[in-house]
């Protein structure tokens, strides 16, 4: 639901592709203005949105079962340089741990395709 996978995910489905989009719409920023990009996503032929936080790997895992997933574009991360400074362990938890599981998933499902 951010400003750039929006962005892809609108190039993307322009191009015949399915698209599953994953977000926890945190308040880092307006929850309203993610909600509005999701409201223009989903009122396109092949996306899906799943609400989960990629930091949970249970939840993420669980949410992605059912999908066949073949590639990923991962733009998942807290931004902010000033808010890493007053919030490094949220700041670290979603820009490491939470690519850290997103892989660790994606290592585990079947049909993923690993490109370099």
């Amino acid at each position: 639901a951010g400003f750039i996978g929006s962005h892809v995910a609108h190039v993307l489905l322009a191009r015949g592709e399915q698209v599953i989009g994953v977000d926890n719409l945190n308040d880092y920023y307006s929850v309203q203005l993610k909600r509005d990009r999701l409201a223009r996503l989903q009122a396109r032929k092949n996306f899906t949105f799943i609400l989960a936080d990629i930091c949970d790997r249970e939840a993420f895992n669980a949410a992605l079962g059912a999908e066949k997933i073949d590639r990923v574009v991962h733009l998942a991360a807290q931004a902010g340089v000033r808010y890493s400074l007053t919030h490094p362990f949220a700041y670290t938890t979603a820009n490491v741990t939470g690519h850290l599981v997103v892989l660790d998933v994606l290592r585990e499902a079947s049909g993923f395709r690993l490109q370099a």
